[in-house]
């Protein structure tokens, strides 16, 4: 029996989808970098497979579930990203390729919320009186800040927070005495202090 011409294009639908529940995750993935008329329902299937797994690694390695979700969403859409622009070689590995993503992406919020937490507690803020939640640091602003320092200041700043080196490493790499190092960085933590109370005032 012939199909209307409304009723087509859901058939069709449903086959593709069909097709891809039941396929490899390699296929899954080379329906998704072939860009086919399966590729939506590949995208949708490859998310509905691997999303609950880089969610628990997730909050193995993160322990919160917003940011085990925050990852869940980030590997998933690189994943995606690279197989359309045909970056990843071996389609059917594609679960090592998630979980090495996972894996990356985990150590770099990590990594951002030491940088957070060493911000915050260099450059302190006094919570408002009538709430209990603690201020959030301006990042714009600080990043304002710091580029109105010398340029010695700014990279032990830099290599402290964001690079998580310690006096001794930063003393090696710039030649100078860890104590040197010290120094320039309470000068410099001043100034920054300095110049993000100027913008509060001003505010």
């Amino acid at each position: 029996m012939a199909l209307t011409a409304l009723a087509a294009p859901g058939y069709r639908q449903g086959r593709m989808t069909t097709t891809i529940v039941g396929a490899t995750d390699g296929d899954v993935a080379r329906a998704i970098a072939a860009g086919a008329d399966t590729a939506e329902a590949a995208e949708t299937e490859l998310y509905r497979r691997f999303a609950p797994r880089v969610r628990l690694y997730g909050l193995r390695h993160l322990r919160d579930e917003d940011a085990a979700r925050d990852l869940m969403q980030q590997v998933l859409l690189l994943a995606i990203e690279k197989l359309r622009g045909g970056a990843v070689r071996d389609m059917d590995m594609i679960g090592s390729f998630i979980l090495g993503a996972s894996r990356m992406l985990a150590v770099n919020l990590k990594r951002r919320d030491r940088r957070r937490e060493a911000l915050l507690e260099a450059f302190p803020t006094e919570p408002p009186a009538v709430s209990a939640a603690p201020a959030a640091l301006d990042e714009h602003e600080l990043e304002g800040c710091l580029s109105t320092l010398a340029q010695r200041e700014r990279t032990i700043l830099l290599l402290t927070f964001y690079g998580d080196r310690s006096s001794r490493e930063i003393a090696k790499t710039l030649e100078i005495s860890e104590g040197n190092v010290r120094v320039i960085r309470a000068r410099a933590i001043d100034r920054l202090r300095g110049c993000m109370g100027a913008g509060e005032r001003a505010s």
